[in-house]
């Protein structure tokens, strides 16, 4: 299985940028991760166009026939026990690649969250769509694990 994280914008804050390069580093080992980064939109724009736009731009970066999972406030909470049950399920189902659509400080358009296959929420709780790129790869890596019967979850 192909993993692919397609974020928008730059991770600015340096420690959350090693964290997300840990936990890609750590995945390695147990299948390919690529995250791509979709340019943010600038400019003097009402937010629903800028959300519109950026939407588009993050569509663009699927590939084609991927299991698109799209992280969003409105999503669908799981255990991580639960998630890595879904990774089990889309393995047995030959998914070849799953992809993990983390938007903006301004939300996801209609058509994102159309677009995906599952949608999921990391917490009740707020978490800058920075942390939120970490967290999700973090939860990632500790779905295999929790396959893989290996220490790191307790």
């Amino acid at each position: 299985m192909n993993i692919d994280c397609i974020f928008l914008g730059h991770t600015n804050e340096g420690y959350l940028e090693q964290g997300i390069a840990d936990f890609q580093q750590r995945l390695a080992r147990y299948c390919p991760v690529r995250v791509k980064i979709v340019k943010e939109r600038k400019g003097k724009v009402a937010d629903q166009v800028r959300i519109d736009t950026e939407g588009r731009d993050l569509l663009e970066q699927l590939e084609p026939k991927s299991f698109v999972v799209v992280l969003d406030r409105t999503g669908r909470q799981v255990s991580s026990e639960a998630f890595a049950s879904l990774f089990e399920q889309w393995q047995d189902q030959n998914r070849r690649s799953v992809s993990f659509v983390i938007g903006g400080a301004l939300g996801l358009s209609k058509e994102v969250l159309a677009a995906a296959d599952v949608v999921l929420s990391l917490s009740l709780m707020t978490f800058t769509h920075e942390m939120a790129r970490m967290i999700l790869l973090e939860q990632v890596y500790r779905a295999f694990t929790i396959l893989a019967g290996t220490k790191y979850h307790k």
